[in-house]
């Protein structure tokens, strides 16, 4: 029999709150976080998008060094204070022969955007002894990872995933597996993602794939499964889970939020962007999840789905629910937090685990907002509206990625047994 693993403590920043307590009380409540971008003016640069999900009076230095948080990317800087609130709630202490049973995987899909944006302007216009001497440290994507394991001394294995939007479930989907082998007794697992930026932002925006019809009232621009749907909104944030054997979390009398049951990844194997119209990877994702935690189909109370809020995504993942579900498929409900919060790329999954693990704990699951106009080919249970209590049981959280990524994670309500 395999390792139970539980999760402990979660740290988020993000569109909707600064902590993990705040964000989960505005999801709730169906408030959204997407605002008029301040980082830089969307018209100067000639874009058609002016909104984005930006994390509001975000303040490093409150939890981090002045002189450190410089050095640091703003993808490592939400890592980092998201990781001190996660491992603040879970009341881990990472010290002596722990420190070398303690893991860090923290994912971002595209890492230090903007310091590599910023010093190959710096490079064009003053030449190479003005670039940062951190550039490449402050730009590499397992710099969070990193960064969180020198914080707290755990010296297990350190990495980051890389797979798209699917990064952070695929980082907490390792986790798990670090855990049930023996590698690691607790793992600091998740996802950060900071590229709102004018280049990222033109880029979707070039590909088709951003909510450019909102401008005038950006709280309605991500509208998942809404027949009006036209495109996702770039977000930035971190979420960060501390995931534990179950044993070593009882030994140390932890608060357990709830179970880990299980992960599931595959590829669709189709396009570099769209997704494949007969689901196979996240059909299978799915499937494995369930089966890898031992969960039966009729255990599913809620879905956390990607939900992006674009045309393709949304009405091939209502018909991949259909395909894993059959005929129950209408009676499980399910959400997309991203009509609040926006996508945040390779952070989203972390997020949106997180908020899973609130749904078995508190046995309530967030609303869709903006779902106004039904789609006769998004026809599922999506909680319009306001939140919904759902009960106790299995939650899944959906993450489907560029490049055909697909990984689903299972929660549970715990149980001692």
């Amino acid at each position: 029999m395999s390792k139970r693993v539980v999760v402990t403590g979660i740290g988020s920043v993000n569109p909707v709150g600064l902590t993990m307590e705040e964000s989960w009380n505005n999801l709730l409540a169906g408030k959204s976080g997407i605002k008029r971008i301040q980082a830089f003016d969307p018209e100067e640069w000639q874009l058609k998008t002016h909104i984005a999900g930006e994390v509001k009076d975000f303040d490093p230095a409150s939890m981090i060094d002045r002189k450190e948080a410089r050095r640091l990317d703003r993808f490592s800087q939400l890592a980092l204070v998201a990781a001190i609130e996660a491992v603040e709630t879970s009341g881990l202490k990472i010290e002596g022969e722990l420190q070398y049973e303690v893991g860090t995987v923290v994912a971002s899909g595209i890492g230090g955007a903007s310091t590599l944006v910023e010093q190959s302007q710096t490079l064009l216009e003053k030449g190479a002894r003005r670039v940062n001497p951190f550039t490449v440290p402050m730009l590499m994507p397992n710099a969070a990872s990193g960064l969180i394991s020198i914080k707290f001394g755990a010296y297990g294995p350190s990495y980051a995933t890389v797979s798209a939007c699917a990064s952070a479930t695929d980082a907490i989907g390792s986790a798990l597996d670090m855990i049930r082998s023996g590698r690691a007794k607790a793992v600091i697992a998740g996802g950060s993602e900071a590229a709102i930026i004018p280049i990222c932002v033109a880029g979707f925006e070039q590909a088709h794939a951003l909510c450019t019809d909102s401008n005038d009232h950006p709280e309605k621009a991500s509208r998942p499964f809404d027949k009006t749907r036209s495109g996702f909104v770039l977000s930035e944030g971190a979420a960060i889970l501390i995931l534990e054997d179950e044993e070593f979390a009882r030994s140390r009398g932890a608060k357990i939020l709830g179970e880990l049951a299980g992960w599931g990844a595959a590829a669709d194997a189709y396009h570099i962007t769209a997704p494949d119209p007969d689901g196979r990877g996240g059909t299978r994702a799915m499937q494995t999840a369930m089966k890898n935690g031992g969960i039966d189909p009729e255990e599913v109370i809620y879905v956390n789905a990607h939900g992006t809020s674009t045309p393709l995504n949304d009405k091939a993942e209502t018909a991949i629910i259909k395909k894993v579900f059959g005929d129950r498929a209408n009676k499980v409900a399910v959400s997309s937090t991203k009509s609040m919060t926006g996508h945040l790329g390779g952070a989203a999954g972390a997020l949106e685990a997180a908020v899973c693990v609130k749904a078995v704990e508190t046995g309530w699951a967030p609303p869709t907002i903006n779902y106004e106009t039904a789609d006769p080919e998004c026809d599922l249970d999506y909680i319009p509206g306001n939140a919904r209590e759902v009960g106790k049981g299995v939650v899944l959280s959906n993450s489907f990625g560029f490049g055909g990524h697909s990984s689903c994670l299972a929660f549970r309500s715990y149980d001692k047994q």
